[in-house]
């Protein structure tokens, strides 16, 4: 009888832990719930209770910092005080006791611009999260960019200090434009939002900070032929193809490593070559292997070698 009892309850305990694991917040759509349920697991998020994570409500200031600063990992871990510092030595608002003080602790000594005065528990703004995202990224190394310029439909509403970093986040690809081109700088953020974007840094910081692997080694590029097209997007931009030779598979590959703008409205699309993984099989289909970007329209497009 005992025995009957104990593996009843092991499978109680068993189908527990698969409840708790399946777990899932009900009110997340499609595009959002791989961002929230990632973040959840990592315990930077949590729902409203257990089974709604309200997307589509607003949040504040300190929830978002709070956010940003734990899928960050920023800490002061290798900071030494003589004097234990505490959030009203910073801010006028937040209360030394307060659950989110930390928070604005540690992104003042990693050097986030927060205001003294900031109330936490006012609404943030699409362009205050944005600036705060990619400021506590880039705490956390250099990251390659492509030097091009993304036209915002709104950005005469941008603060003219964001806007540096709000096109970082769009070159990031952490936050995107609508179909209208619009960033909406001074919207609410949603719950949803923030953490899409924050899933978004996390990618670009998890992604860059892998060694390559030995297949993605540079060929030489001298003796390549390599085509250069452009193609009208809009008025103010154009895509640029560069179009290595036909391969003899699929298994080639090239990336854009930067652009360099010069005199005389020229864009220099700076590439790499990749060769084949030699461990895998691929299709003997003649391929070219083709690679994309956008520039200012007007401009000239040559493709040059990475050194």
């Amino acid at each position: 009888m005992r025995k009957q009892t104990s593996m009843a309850l092991t499978a109680l305990l068993l189908s527990s832990v698969t409840f708790s694991s399946a777990f899932a917040f009900t009110d997340v759509e499609e595009g959002q719930r791989e961002a929230v349920t990632a973040l959840k697991d990592r315990g930077v998020v949590n729902g409203i209770d257990q089974e709604h994570f309200a997307p589509k409500g607003q949040i504040s200031y300190a929830q978002s910092l709070q956010m940003i600063v734990k899928a960050m990992d920023l800490n002061l871990d290798l900071v030494k005080f003589i004097k234990q510092p505490v959030a009203s030595d910073t801010y006028t608002n937040v209360p030394d006791d307060a659950w989110y003080a930390d928070a604005f602790i540690i992104a003042h000594y990693h050097g986030l611009d927060i205001p003294r005065d900031v109330n936490p528990h006012a609404a943030i703004t699409r362009e205050q999260f944005g600036d705060l995202l990619v400021r506590a990224l880039e705490k956390k190394g250099n990251f390659p960019l492509i030097k091009m310029f993304i036209q915002i439909q709104d950005e005469d509403q941008l603060k003219p200090e964001l806007q540096g970093t709000i096109q970082r986040a769009l070159l990031y690809k952490i936050a995107q434009l609508d179909q209208e081109g619009r960033f909406h700088p001074k919207s609410e953020l949603t719950r949803g939002e923030a953490a899409a974007w924050v899933y978004n840094a996390i990618r670009v910081m998890e992604v860059h900070s892998q060694k390559p692997a030995p297949a993605q080694a540079p060929v030489p590029a001298q003796a390549a032929k390599i085509d250069v097209s452009l193609e009208k997007v809009n008025d103010e931009v154009n895509k640029v193809t560069l179009t290595w030779e036909q391969r003899p598979h699929p298994g080639y590959g090239m990336e854009i490593t930067g652009i360099r703008f010069e005199a005389g409205a020229k864009a220099v699309i700076i590439y790499k070559l990749h060769e084949p993984d030699p461990d895998k099989m691929y299709p003997q289909v003649i391929t070219p292997a083709k690679v994309s970007t956008f520039i200012p329209s007007g401009y000239e497009a040559v493709a040059e070698p990475a050194l």
